[in-house]
């Protein structure tokens, strides 16, 4: 265990690039990704997903990139986050999961620790993934300082990641991080290790397993926050009540916790309630209210298509233009990351009502979102063409600096426009959520 740390990272998305560049800056650390276009651009100090700078990652003077599984042989420290998302039936999809705990495998050795930030379901590190290692590697777990027989093995650790895309403010360094061990000295070796990149501070949970429920209660307790700002603005809406202003008032009691109506998507918001709920499940116990909240913001987006829609028919009965905009395509505003993007719902829905639909935002990589979506976003606006309505799905801040009489002159006269996230005063729209 004295041995110098040599970290290995595996998987360079939103949570692992940043983690790497990090742990690049204090020790010898691999970057690890299958996806040799990404370790290509990364050597160029290229990040497309647009969280880190050139200048960033040049700051990681110990960080290096690579592809080759082979590299990971001379690490001691794994720390796997790879993206967990569900499947089409809202059930946990553990493949890449999987796929990188039977790579680290491969190359593990007596008292190596492996770490996991991917988010699971409480008890899917020890339940699920050591049973791969030991297989593999042919080590024994060590859980237990004071009983293991002395032979050669491996400890594991779990610390959720608390990434939030976009977001410069509170990013990995000044967010205290959570971490546990599968032993009370390797839980502290860990959080050493992890005090050496993290200003905010560490937080040492008892055991792998209530860190892992930690992650998991963090986003259902938004996601079901979100569903009852999403509700009150429906029932207000028919109240012809401004939910905005509704909530700026409640809001003045100090115990009021501020949440606003919108579209859930992303890889955790819209993700890991279901990984409790399916454990639940396998306990024997149905949740009622956190899939209740998983449903109601699921339905938003046919909620939005289906008031747009109304509104058009409402307005314009002899009016034959059937144009659309929708601006935005991202899960959350100022961010590139589209995946599990509710905005497409929207647009499916208006689709098959026999509407011509064009989809813009200034952060995406169109050819990406096309691959993923089978709809390839417009470049720029064309400003000759005139919309019947115009959707602002997204609050990106370049919407906002462009105004909404820039907005307004893209769409017909007495066209609609649509403020799903309530970024521009209601007297200059004519729909909100």
């Amino acid at each position: 265990m004295n041995k110098k740390n040599k970290i290995s990272i595996i998987g360079l998305g939103y949570v692992g690039l940043p983690l790497a560049v990090e742990f690049g800056k204090k020790f010898e650390t691999l970057g690890f990704d299958i996806s040799s276009k990404r370790i290509s651009e990364l050597r160029k100090k290229i990040d497309t997903s647009g969280e880190l700078s050139r200048s960033d990652i040049r700051k990681a003077k110990k960080l290096q990139f690579s592809s080759r599984a082979n590299d990971l042989k001379n690490s001691n420290i794994y720390i796997i986050t790879v993206p967990t998302p569900v499947d089409k039936n809202k059930k946990p999809n553990l493949s890449n999961l999987l796929s990188a705990t039977k790579l680290v495998a491969k190359y593990l050795n007596g008292n190596d620790i492996v770490i996991y930030e991917s988010t699971v379901f409480p008890g899917a590190t020890e339940e699920i993934c050591v049973p791969l290692l030991k297989k593999i590697s042919k080590l024994q777990y060590i859980s237990d300082e004071e009983n293991f027989n002395y032979l050669p093995g491996f400890y594991c650790g779990y610390s959720p990641e608390r990434i939030n895309p976009g977001d410069k403010k509170h990013n990995i360094k000044k967010v205290i991080k959570i971490i546990s061990g599968s032993t009370p000295y390797i839980s502290n070796k860990i959080k050493k290790l992890y005090g050496k990149i993290i200003t905010a501070g560490v937080y040492s949970a008892p055991n792998i397993k209530t860190a892992e429920a930690a992650k998991i209660i963090e986003n259902t307790q938004r996601d079901l926050n979100i569903a009852l700002a999403n509700e009150l603005s429906i029932i207000f809406n028919k109240m012809n009540l401004d939910i905005k202003e509704i909530l700026r008032a409640a809001n003045t009691k100090w115990n009021y916790s501020y949440y606003e109506p919108g579209l859930v998507g992303g890889h955790c918001i819209g993700v890991d309630p279901y990984y409790l709920t399916y454990k639940s499940k396998q306990l024997g116990y149905k949740p009622k209210i956190v899939l209740a909240g998983r449903k109601l913001n699921d339905s938003m987006s046919y909620h939005v298509g289906k008031n747009l829609f109304n509104e058009i028919k409402r307005r314009n009965k002899n009016n034959k233009n059937n144009k659309i905009l929708i601006m935005g395509a991202t899960f959350k505003e100022n961010c590139r990351d589209f995946r599990n993007s509710k905005v497409i719902d929207i647009y499916n829905f208006l689709k098959k009502k026999k509407l011509k639909i064009d989809i813009f935002d200034p952060h995406i990589n169109r050819g990406e979102f096309f691959k993923e979506y089978k709809v390839k976003p417009i470049k720029k606006i064309n400003t000759s063409k005139k919309y019947k309505a115009i959707v602002i799905a997204v609050g990106h801040k370049k919407f906002l600096k462009m105004g909404i009489s820039k907005i307004k002159s893209y769409s017909e006269k007495n066209g609609i426009i649509y403020d799903v996230k309530n970024i521009f005063n209601k007297k200059y729209t004519d729909l909100r959520l």
